[in-house]
């Protein structure tokens, strides 16, 4: 599959190993992120996705283990706009990223899209949590 990138001014994605499930995605400026605070940090491209796909920016596994994680909203097929990473960090700790750092992972996963109707349903009752008992 190809995917058509929108230059906003960044770097591409790029994938370290050909068989690699995401490809890196880099920060196009210096930036701290204090504990506790979530980071809005525009990515310099744009995205082509086909229907029946969405893209996702995944925590990269070396920075999750230091508390700093990425959200996982989806990029939407239709939107065609500068792909951003929401980068939380949940240390207790600042964060510096850097210019051109490694900050997240994109991959891009196919979806299923629903038709969502109110059907009558009767097998599952209105028990939530802990409601089978232990």
């Amino acid at each position: 599959m190809k995917i058509q990138l929108i230059d906003f001014g960044g770097n591409a994605p790029i994938r370290a190993h050909v068989n690699d499930a995401g490809a890196d995605v880099f920060s196009p400026r210096d930036e701290v992120i204090h504990p506790g605070q979530i980071c809005k940090l525009p990515l310099g491209f744009g995205l082509k996705i086909p229907d029946g796909y969405a893209g996702y920016i995944f925590p990269r596994s070396g920075l999750s283990a230091k508390g700093i994680v990425c959200e996982l909203p989806p990029i939407d097929s239709g939107y065609t706009g500068e792909v951003h990473a929401i980068i939380s960090n949940v240390s207790n700790r600042d964060y510096e990223i850097k210019e051109n750092d490694k900050v997240g992972q994109l991959i891009i996963m196919p979806v299923v899209i629903p038709d969502f109707t109110f059907e009558e349903w009767k097998e599952r009752g209105t028990g939530a949590f802990g409601s089978t008992g232990r």
